[in-house]
Formats: C-alpha cells, structure tokens, sequence
C-alpha cells in the first residue's frame, strides 16, 4: 500500500534485505567465540542468550511482551492467568539478569495489568531502586473504562551500594509560565530570547514522551514501539560512554540504537527476522544522524516544544 508524501515511517527497499540480513547473528552464523558487542542476534531469547557472556552488559532494557494478547508481525502472543504470566517472566528473566555487571542497572517496561508480575519477578533476582511511571499521549479510548495512558518501568539495580546513576545527564528543560523574581532577579530559571526556562531535575512521572508516529523518522510498523527519547534517559542516566547497553527483546531495535547515538555499545536479541532488519538498518541510518527527538543541548525538552529547540540549534 503506498503511504502519504510526509509519512517517514521506516521501510526496507528489495535490494536491502539481504544486506542487513548479512549483518545478523544467528544459530547458524554465531558461536561460543563469537564477538556479540554491536551486533543483533536474530533468535529465541533463551537459545540466543547461551552466546552472551555473563556479567557482560552495564545496563539491560526489557521491553517484553505485555500480559496481552498481541500480533507481532505473524508471532502471536496471548494474554494469560497471573499466575502463568509469572511463570513465562521466571522461565527467561534470571537468565537475563545473570548477563548483568554486578554494578549494572535495569530497567523492565510494562503496563498496569503486568506491572505487579514484573516487580515480583524483578524482586527475586535484584533490587528494586524505583518505578518510573511515563504518560503515553496516544492510545485507544474506553467507553467503560478509563483510557490506558500510562505504563511503568521498574529500575532495579544487583548492588545498592554500587552503581551508576548521573542526573545531571536527565535534566528536563522547561517552559516557566509563572515566573518568580527576588530582588528583580529570575529565581532558579533564565531569561531568553525565546522566553522564560527552568532546567529541573527529573522525577519518576515523566509526561514530556511522545510516541513514534508517522511524521517521524525512528517510526516503524512495530505495535509496541518505544520512543528514542524515553530510552535515551534511561541509557544517559545509567550508564557511561563506552558501555554496553543489552536488550533481550529488541523489537525494531530502539534500544541498540539509541546506545549508538548515545556513544555506548549494544547488543540485542530479537526473534522476528523483519523486526532485526528494521533495527539494523535504523543503526545504519544511525551513523550519519544521531538527532534523538526532544533531546538537545543536553538537555531533555517538554513535549510540543520544537519551536524552542530549533530556536537553539
């Protein structure tokens, strides 16, 4: 089906396919010596995990499937019990933690009918520091329920004692609409051209995400797609430049590419063949443009404000 002119949704050319597919790691390419920095391992995440070292990575990124029932692109994944749930998230999560430096963090999205699930699986292999709740400005209205706006991530840590976490590198530029001055002079917020700003430090609730859609250039037919921007907090504030951020279900590859505009190594695990060669061929484009949306001047800025940005750029 063609798309509209201004649609910039990612697609992959014929002539593409067997290029990226090149690139890939899989059973039948990958082995015991095989270097997994940079690299998208296309399999089952308990089969692929065997080839990623032990206490390799300095962050993990879970974006699981949610406790719904959901179409991956022919792969299909259905709601269940709590309890069954449970037991899926037990069957990989401790084989996923054990790929965690003993001063890594983690960080698991989910949504509110799985949230409980993943804070008791988080629970049992690590520390739980917080959970972020962001608002998702899109989605579905209920007419006997209220809309699903939201969704978690729980940020856990192996050692309380030991590891990374860098606010300054999360901080959120905001518009003052109510200024306060002492002694005629702005109190905590500059005065600019483009009007009035206070850099603050982040919280657990972050409203300032818009997810991918079509105008954008990180979209992709993925159905749970996760913004740039929200990961980039995640891998700014909990790791260096340098480390190695692991995803154990990439999807279209936000984390791995978000890590490489960021300057840290990745490394993923995705099951979809269609799905690896989206990620790998954003990580292509990622070599000429590391422009993440809403983050600039490094700082993170309100959703809508693009005017400003560019203002500054």
């Amino acid at each position: 089906m063609a798309r509209a002119v201004n649609n910039r949704t990612l697609t992959l050319k014929e002539e593409e396919i067997e290029p990226l597919k090149a690139q890939l790691l899989t059973e039948e390419n990958i082995s015991d010596s095989t270097c997994v920095e940079n690299r998208i391992l296309n399999g089952d995440v308990l089969r692929m995990l065997k080839f990623v070292p032990d206490g390799f990575a300095d962050l993990i990124i879970i974006d699981p499937p949610y406790n719904l029932t959901k179409d991956f692109n022919g792969l299909k994944f259905n709601s269940r019990s709590d309890k069954s749930y449970d037991e899926y998230l037990d069957s990989w999560f401790p084989e996923v933690c054990k790929k965690l430096k003993d001063s890594g963090s983690l960080y698991i999205c989910g949504d509110w009918k799985c949230t409980a699930s993943l804070q008791r699986a988080v629970e049992k292999e690590l520390t739980v520091m917080n959970r972020i709740t962001w608002q998702r400005e899109k989605g579905r209205g209920a007419k006997s329920n209220w809309k699903n706006g939201m969704e978690d991530i729980w940020f856990a840590v192996k050692n309380p004692s030991d590891y990374y976490f860098n606010v300054d590198a999360v901080k959120i530029k905001r518009k003052v609409m109510a200024p306060y001055k002492t002694d005629g002079k702005p109190k905590d917020w500059n005065e600019e051209t483009d009007g009035n700003f206070r850099i603050t430090y982040p919280s657990n609730f972050w409203d300032d995400i818009s997810i991918p859609f079509w105008s954008m250039p990180e979209n992709t037919d993925h159905p749970t797609q996760k913004p740039e921007k929200l990961y980039a907090k995640l891998i700014l504030a909990s790791s260096k430049e340098g480390d190695v951020v692991f995803d154990p279900f990439l999807g279209s590859g936000t984390a791995a590419v978000t890590a490489k505009k960021l300057n840290r190594k990745f490394c993923g695990i995705e099951l979809n063949e269609e799905y690896c060669l989206w990620a790998q061929k954003r990580l292509c484009l990622a070599e000429t443009d590391r422009n993440i949306q809403g983050y600039s001047d490094g700082v993170f800025w309100e959703r809508n404000s693009l005017k400003f940005q560019k203002a500054k750029d």
